[in-house]
């Protein structure tokens, strides 16, 4: 019997990359053949794939940057992407498409759309890319990782929620030790880039705290390379344990271990603080898209997992209150574990693993 291809197409931020590995993960292990086509910052993400995910690197470009020259390249370029992939899908036919948005998941998109292939779309945040606003309606399936997420007229959705890596599943649940007086781990997280406000504010923040709190502090820091030096040093200056690194391979083991989370409020940070299960502050990216991060952050925040603070109402006072505020109430910090995570979908990837099978069946 042929062996069923899944090919999956995904731009390059950890966001879109995540849950593609999650989904990748699931169908080879239903016996399926999985491809990724990504662009050179999405292979930036794909170590942790599994090995046999067969992973190409597709020629695609977006308007949003370089100069008039740049930008006149993109159509031929993004044109070139979508013969190619079609060329490759008529030599090996796709079961099912899925774009995980970002421009590099335009040539498969586009291609699997001429040739009439069962194709679909996973949105992380809740409000739809620029790309995945593109195909919505060209697609059978908008499976939709925030509920809801408004779409244009005419396209299907349906809430599955974010899947989630293997190594976050590990942790789903995993026992939360309140705060107290005794030694604490906070994790200041900024998505896949780091973020440079986190590392503006949050150390002043933590050195603003009572001494009695602060000395019972591990702090583990994702910071920008070209901010860790400076973050460190500020720490080191204050006598404060940190650890400062551009990026932690072993995000879920530290959330799970951590009595605070502080991150910005990308889809897959979202996502792993609820099926993990901790208190976490949320400071949404002010630039992102349709302020999707806010809308990202909501179902958190309502259920009282989360506290949100916009960029524009953030300074270090703000933010040392609302740190003080879940540290030294160990019932709140609690409630708010147990919150967050009434919001995780940990099934979320087997949900997405249905809509693909039910696509193929229906497309044969």
């Amino acid at each position: 019997m042929r062996q069923k291809i899944l090919l999956m197409a995904a731009g390059g931020t950890g966001g879109h990359m995540f849950p593609a590995q999650a989904l990748a993960e699931a169908m080879l292990r239903k016996g399926w053949r999985v491809k990724l086509s990504t662009d050179a910052r999405g292979a930036r993400y794909t170590g942790g794939f599994p090995h046999s995910t067969e992973i190409s690197q597709v020629s695609s470009a977006t308007f949003a940057r370089g100069g008039i020259a740049a930008k006149a390249m993109v159509g031929p370029k993004i044109l070139g992407g979508v013969v190619s992939m079609a060329l490759q899908m008529r030599r090996e036919r796709p079961d099912v498409v899925i774009g995980f948005g970002g421009y590099p998941s335009i040539p498969a998109l586009g291609a699997a759309t001429v040739l009439g292939l069962p194709r679909m779309i996973h949105e992380q945040n809740g409000v739809l890319g620029r790309v995945n606003q593109i195909f919505a309606k060209r697609v059978g399936q908008v499976a939709c990782g925030v509920w809801p997420t408004p779409l244009p007229e005419g396209a299907t959705g349906v809430h599955i929620g974010n899947p989630v890596r293997a190594a976050v599943l590990e942790r789903a649940g995993a026992p939360y030790i309140a705060p107290g007086d005794y030694p604490m781990s906070i994790l200041v997280i900024g998505g896949s880039q780091g973020a440079r406000i986190l590392s503006d504010m949050v150390p002043a923040a933590i050195a603003a705290l009572p001494v009695e709190i602060r000395n019972n502090l591990r702090i583990a820091h994702q910071a920008r390379g070209e901010d860790e030096g400076r973050v460190r040093d500020f720490y080191e200056e204050h006598g404060i344990n940190a650890e400062v690194q551009p990026f932690f391979d072993d995000v879920p083991s530290r959330a799970s271990e951590a009595q605070l989370v502080i991150s910005r409020s990308g889809a897959s940070s979202v996502a792993d603080i609820s099926v993990i299960g901790r208190p976490a502050i949320l400071i949404p990216f002010a630039a992102a898209t349709g302020d999707h991060q806010t809308a990202n952050a909501r179902a958190l925040v309502d259920a009282g997992g989360a506290i949100l603070i916009p960029e524009s109402a953030l300074d270090a006072t703000t933010l040392s209150a609302q740190i003080h505020m879940v540290l030294s109430n160990p019932q709140g910090a609690t409630q708010m574990a147990q919150a967050a995570l009434s919001t995780g979908i940990p099934d979320a990837t087997a949900r997405l693993v249905e809509q693909v099978t039910q696509l193929a069946q229906e497309g044969h």
